[in-house]
């Protein structure tokens, strides 16, 4: 199977790996990569780097949106087999350690059977590693607040909710944001199509979740590159207020 990667913006991929994205940021042969997909995607990883004419030793980084089995699958081993170093939020350095794990749990992924699309999407999940114990050994905190010094020169956003760290990136000279599982484009277990948040039982604190759509709100982005479903065009604003939009009603049924 080959990776699904496409060019969005100027040194910056899309890659759709086995229900989740991660996204490639270019200079020259230098990635930063964002997010790793599920432990079960570590070959189509591997296959979006040589699609961008890159390798795994040239990762300079790797940046978490946060520590979910399906976005951190292959940090682990890029970190040991190459030093690759694994940068996420502060408060999200513990989950990645798993130190805790906030992550659906198996009885309420059973007790949300009854919903379209979900348990497909589990026995996915499982067969992709989505509850194999995978820590991050030594993950670390931004080195310092704004730009990280990285190819793309990704900015840090805080977008707790879904975990107490998420972190979407902002990249604002290329008008894009990588969103993350703070607000994404579709999702196996949901119907909706276009900008939402994930479904409830996804996430560590839903109240903060839907808080965090006023902070994606308030950046200078067209380009939505998220954690699930494909790349979203248009004023990142109004995505995330139709996403909050959605939700209060959601919750309003």
């Amino acid at each position: 199977m080959r990776a699904d990667v496409r060019q969005v913006a100027d040194g910056a991929y899309l890659a759709h790996g086995s229900n989740t994205n991660w996204v490639l940021l270019t200079e020259g042969d230098a990635v930063t990569l964002v997010d790793t997909g599920y432990p079960g995607d570590r070959a189509l990883v591997l296959d979006s780097l040589a699609a961008v004419g890159s390798s795994p030793e040239a990762v300079v980084a790797v940046l978490l949106t946060h520590a979910h089995n399906d976005h951190l699958g292959s940090a682990e081993y890029l970190r040991a087999a190459h030093g690759t170093p694994v940068h996420l939020h502060e408060a999200e350095v513990p989950h990645a350690r798993r130190d805790f794990l906030h992550q659906v749990s198996a009885g309420r992924v059973l007790r949300n059977g009854w919903r379209p699309g979900v348990l497909p999407w589990a026995v996915h999940a499982l067969r992709s590693g989505g509850t194999a114990h995978l820590p991050v050994t030594a993950p670390e905190p931004f080195p310092a607040a704004g730009p990280l010094d990285l190819p793309g020169r990704p900015v840090p956003v805080h977008t707790p909710g879904h975990t107490l760290g998420h972190c979407a990136y902002h990249l604002p000279h290329a008008g894009v944001l990588i969103s993350g599982d703070a607000l994404v484009s579709g999702h196996p277990t949901s119907r909706a199509k276009g900008p939402q948040l994930l479904p409830d039982m996804f996430h560590h604190e839903r109240a903060r979740a839907v808080a965090s759509l006023d902070v994606l709100a308030g950046l200078d982005a067209d380009v939505l590159l998220p954690g699930h479903g494909p790349v979203h065009r248009g004023p990142v604003r109004d995505a995330a207020l139709h996403a909050a939009e959605r939700a209060g009603a959601e919750r309003a049924v």
